[in-house]
């Protein structure tokens, strides 16, 4: 796989890596960029093998919000039977694993985690990537870890765990700070096997009976950016872990085809209190508000629960050049402070390290563009 592949004749200044499901972990966790949930009673096979959403690269099929508890059941053989149909395929030669998305299972809960993962026959292991564990706490997270551990070792498999913090104990400000730090503990336990550490705002919007605007953003809902910046700070420092972004709800769809975004300069019909000039529509130009927040506080990637988000999250994950050769400057210079390449700004080294580590990971997962003014081009076709 490699992103941006929808539009094969962008020039970047430097390419983005091809990458597969057992690529190393240290550069595999900045790939996942936008990751689409899916229901899991859902046929999404020849969509899957076809390639039908551009930028398609990681996907989690839910047992969990997306599915009633009665179609649970009929969810997990339908999971089992795509995994197998995706596995003949790859030995008939129809697909090989770079055509294939990261594909990851949200679960219910720990009694479902096991339950499901007694339904899959071994050699299904190396089709799929991992779990997404939903309302991770200290009280089911040992569970979960614990399986996948067991699992991975029990069967020489390679499954990846990912804690959804969005519980009430994280929420509320009486528990935060002492869930967080118990939550960290757990998890560094279990570090080799987290890709990801992922939020749900959604959860933590309906505790407080909030929920955004198309017009604003979630760090504009003040409890819920607490809990955010709470999460932040207990596990991006010294990038410890890659953290992304949460879910955008809003959506565009186009008339002549509901899988296919609209043209950039078309449909700039607003009804809004906060008047702006549209750039693609009000869907899409708030999506590309908040991740340009989300960046700018150390998420990367984001949830998305629409096709066409993939391309826009994705494309702004990519790096300027400016901000590339400051990162490659700082990382190959020992000590002090220097003068940028573009003789702008200070680098200071030991202070700026980690921003540049993350810059780079970014760099090679989505490649390096000339500047912002490259993003609008390379998210058109």
């Amino acid at each position: 796989m490699r992103h941006h592949r929808y539009n094969p004749d962008f020039k970047f200044v430097h390419d983005p890596i091809d990458f597969t499901r057992d690529t190393p972990k240290e550069l595999l966790q900045y790939c996942l960029g936008a990751m689409l949930y899916m229901p899991a009673n859902k046929d999404f096979l020849q969509a899957i093998i076809s390639r039908k959403y551009p930028g398609l690269t990681a996907m989690t099929m839910c047992f969990e919000d997306a599915c009633r508890e009665e179609d649970v059941a009929g969810a997990e053989l339908n999971a089992v039977n795509m995994l197998s149909a995706i596995k003949k395929a790859k030995e008939e030669g129809v697909v090989t694993d770079d055509d294939l998305p990261l594909i990851f299972f949200r679960v219910r809960n720990p009694v479902q985690f096991k339950s499901f993962t007694k339904k899959l026959d071994p050699s299904l292991m190396s089709v799929f990537s991992g779990f997404n564990f939903p309302k991770f706490n200290t009280s089911t997270g040992a569970v979960y870890f614990e399986h996948l551990s067991e699992i991975n070792e029990k069967n020489n498999a390679n499954l990846y765990g990912m804690p959804i913090l969005e519980g009430r104990e994280i929420a509320l400000i009486e528990t935060r700070h002492d869930e967080l730090i118990a939550v960290k503990k757990l998890i560094d336990q279990y570090k080799q096997y987290v890709l990801n550490v992922r939020v749900g705002a959604t959860d933590f919007s309906s505790t407080f009976g909030t929920r955004r605007g198309i017009d604003y953003t979630i760090y504009d809902i003040l409890t819920v950016r607490a809990c955010l910046s709470g999460i932040l700070n207990t596990f991006s420092r010294d990038n410890d872990y890659v953290i992304s972004g949460p879910v955008w709800e809003y959506f565009h769809i186009s008339k002549e085809d509901k899988f296919k975004d609209i043209d950039i300069a078309s449909d700039k019909i607003q009804h809004s209190l906060f008047p702006r000039e549209t750039i693609i529509n009000q869907a899409v130009d708030g999506l590309l508000r908040e991740v340009i927040l989300d960046k700018a506080n150390g998420f990367v990637g984001k949830t998305v629960i629409h096709p066409t988000h993939l391309r826009y999250v994705n494309t702004m994950q990519a790096v300027t050049r400016e901000k590339y050769e400051d990162a490659m400057q700082i990382l190959n210079t020992s000590d002090g402070v220097v003068k940028s390449a573009q003789a702008n700004k200070m680098n200071e080294i030991r202070p700026h390290t980690n921003w540049a580590v993350k810059v780079v990971g970014n760099a090679k997962a989505y490649g390096v563009i000339e500047d912002e003014t490259y993003y609008t081009q390379l998210f058109s076709e």
